[in-house]
């Protein structure tokens, strides 16, 4: 999930693919090049046999602001290697109040950092 992630914020969209399964993949994927992705957070993660669920929120930024993204994933290990299937996911519009801390994870009050 972490390899993932690196890569939505890198935009490889090469290994977004080649780290989906086949039988879900899309056939084209376009990463929007002006989102970037500002932190991950693991909430929970399991395996039994072949088969794993990861629960995660990432926070990103686009033109219109900060985001969360929420998902529980599910994987399957194939030949020793983990591939994403599907999951259920949320995405969610952040509006942080002046003092809160910045989503950035400056470890500024969002006053003083992405809403100055």
């Amino acid at each position: 999930m972490r390899a993932r992630y690196s890569a939505y914020a890198l935009g490889d969209a090469a290994y977004v693919k080649a780290s989906w399964h086949p039988d879900t993949r899309p056939h084209t994927l376009d990463l929007p090049a002006d989102d970037r992705w500002l932190g991950l957070d693991v909430i929970s993660s399991d395996a039994q046999a072949d088969t794993g669920h990861v629960h995660f929120r990432a926070i990103c930024r686009d033109d219109d602001g900060f985001a969360m993204l929420e998902e529980r994933s599910r994987f399957l290990r194939e030949r020793g290697q983990w591939f994403y299937l599907d999951g259920d996911h949320a995405v969610r519009a952040l509006k942080p109040g002046r003092n809160d801390p910045c989503p950035c994870n400056s470890g500024r009050k969002f006053k003083k950092c992405c809403a100055a």
